[in-house]
């Protein structure tokens, strides 16, 4: 190992881990660590989620020593880090003490659980006063604020918190709450901010805004010492942060004080970042076609994981009616990206396999056969389809329809009363029926992975292909469900595991060499970006039919469930 040659390391806090890479400039990662972070639930309310920067710092600090240690690289190496993490709330005091956001009388006072995770929803009724507003705020967030993002929850903060106590937080999304303990620079991202934090792109704050929800003394004289980003500290992705590493964060990492700190992004654009540039391979051969930052455009970004972000950048704002965005700068100086989302699809396979009936038998017979439960399922519906013989798992489950919804609908309905559906169950409580409704599943998730990419591109986008990463990139299944029922190719990266991560060691890189334009960043981002591998569409013209068929019946799902629900209001109503 050459030890003058330039390190960059990405940290990566998701929902329940964070995770340091060491990354060459080439983009081969060359040591990784996970650590386990701590969520906290509330046994009596199911929509709370907390975790603690503490822990997380803790995690971090661990997990970039053993990569320093697994490498043997030196920390004169390592030129620059980068930051991605969850869109959740972080709250501290203005010297960086963390301030608890659990309700009861502990709220406002200095403790660990000072973040409320992306998928805590207790701010519902805060999220409709919002909705009810009618503000330029809500252009850009696909004409509805959803329930996970920031201001919902400062909202429900400032509600229970003491007004002397709610005086002295400042409210970060997460990102930035990490580039702040690492540089002591308040320097806030416009990822963080447009996308989470209801900065409007190219005009900033609106006072009126916060004013009319309640939330009047954020404005603070147009100085926004609450939530940073005024002024022009706002940057985006990259860009060098302050002064680079404090002296103290440095100690605490094992790396030089001064190193650089980009800017950073939220998760789902790091997994953008880290997968959208690449090559690919088809049929063994590597394609020639060197991409262009034009065709950014036109690949669509998927990272599926406990839930899924589906991120596409365009040179100019396009609105789109339950997409988030349009965001400007949020990666690139100048362009615009939008945000699709399912709240729930790793969450949701893992609760349809888990709370079957035949899941005790499952977990024993992969236990026995030595294989991922997810390998038994397909075995079970190899055999059901030799049996029944057909050709294709989609054909075992024509007469079954399912709507995921089970956790509301992030896009393109933005609805978070949506709940989820099953059309065809029988008395069957086998492990057969288990393999059936977990195909299901994917099934589902790749029927609403198309509903998305048609809203996308009905508003004005043009998209061409998938690129995947997060953890659902090892089923194979579902990765050609989503090529097959959305008819366009699906690119996987490398390492399912480690596009994130990737995406954020390029902050790293960019803040270090200084690149300040989409050129210069996209050719950091195809430099470091391994090829992947293209998935085409296949399926056969009498699958297609069908998939064609469940696709209309999904879409009146959505007709007959927001029907049944006025019909239920109607009722009720007094």
């Amino acid at each position: 190992m050459i030890r003058d040659t330039p390190y960059f390391i990405g940290i990566d806090i998701g929902t329940g881990s964070a995770r340091a890479s060491l990354v060459a400039r080439n983009g081969e990662i060359i040591a990784s660590s996970t650590k386990d972070t701590i969520t906290w639930r509330d046994q009596h309310d199911y929509r709370i989620f907390e975790q603690s920067t503490s822990n997380i710092w803790e995690q971090i600090c661990t997990a970039v020593k053993e990569i320093l240690k697994q490498s043997n690289i030196p920390a004169t190496a390592v030129k620059g880090l980068g930051f991605d993490a969850t869109c959740s709330l972080a709250v501290s005091d203005f010297d960086g003490n963390p301030i608890t956001v659990t309700k009861g009388s502990s709220i406002g006072i200095h403790g660990d659980r000072n973040v409320i995770l992306w998928a805590d929803h207790r701010a519902e009724r805060e999220a409709e006063l919002i909705n009810s507003t009618g503000s330029i705020v809500l252009n850009y967030v696909g004409g509805t604020m959803s329930l996970e993002m920031e201001v919902p929850k400062i909202l429900w903060l400032k509600k229970r918190m003491d007004p002397a106590l709610f005086a002295r937080c400042q409210f970060f999304d997460l990102p930035d709450f990490f580039t702040y303990k690492a540089t002591g620079d308040n320097t806030r991202s416009f990822c963080s901010v447009t996308c989470k934090c209801s900065y409007v792109p190219d005009k900033g704050w609106q006072s009126d805004f916060f004013e009319r929800i309640g939330l009047g003394e954020l404005v603070d004289g147009d100085n926004w010492k609450h939530m940073g980003a005024a002024r022009g500290k706002v940057q985006t992705a990259g860009s060098p942060i302050g002064r680079g590493l404090s002296k103290k964060a440095a100690e605490e990492l094992g790396l030089l004080e001064g190193t650089a700190v980009g800017s950073g992004l939220i998760d789902g654009y790091a997994g953008w970042m880290g997968t959208v540039a690449a090559r690919y391979m088809e049929n063994g051969q590597l394609s020639n076609v060197l991409p262009s930052l034009d065709e950014s455009r036109h690949r669509l970004a998927i990272v599926a994981g406990t839930s899924t972000g589906h991120i596409v950048q365009s040179r100019n704002s396009v609105f789109v009616k339950g997409v988030w965005g349009p965001y400007r700068d949020t990666a690139f100086p100048g362009w615009w990206m939008n945000e699709g989302g399912q709240s729930s699809t790793g969450q949701l396979i893992d609760f349809i396999i888990t709370t079957h009936t035949a899941y005790p038998e499952l977990k024993e017979r992969a236990k026995q056969e030595g294989k991922c439960m997810h390998v038994v399922l397909l075995d079970v519906l190899e055999k059901l389809r030799c049996e029944n013989n057909v050709d294709t798992y989609t054909e075992l489950t024509k007469d079954l329809h399912f709507y995921p919804d089970f956790h509301g609908n992030r896009s393109p309905i933005a609805d978070s009363r949506m709940r989820g559906s099953i059309v065809g169950l029988e008395l069957d409580a086998s492990i057969a029926d288990l393999a059936r409704k977990y195909y299901l599943t994917l099934e589902a998730i790749a029927l609403q992975t198309r509903h998305i990419v048609e809203a996308l591109n009905a508003a004005g986008h043009d998209i061409t292909s998938l690129y995947l990463s997060g953890g659902q990139v090892k089923n194979v299944v579902i990765m050609q469900l989503f090529a097959d029922t959305c008819g366009i190719p699906v690119i996987l990266p490398k390492s399912y595991s480690e596009a994130v991560v990737l995406g954020a060691a390029m902050l790293g890189r960019i803040a270090a060499e200084g690149a300040k334009d989409g050129e210069d960043m996209w050719k950091i981002m195809v430099e470091m970006t391994p090829a992947g591998t293209l998935v085409a569409p296949g399926a056969l013209a009498s699958v297609n039919k069908i998939l064609n068929a469940k696709y209309d019946i999904f879409l009146e799902m959505i007709d007959i469930q927001k029907r049944w629900r006025r019909k239920i209001e109607e009722a009720s109503s007094y």
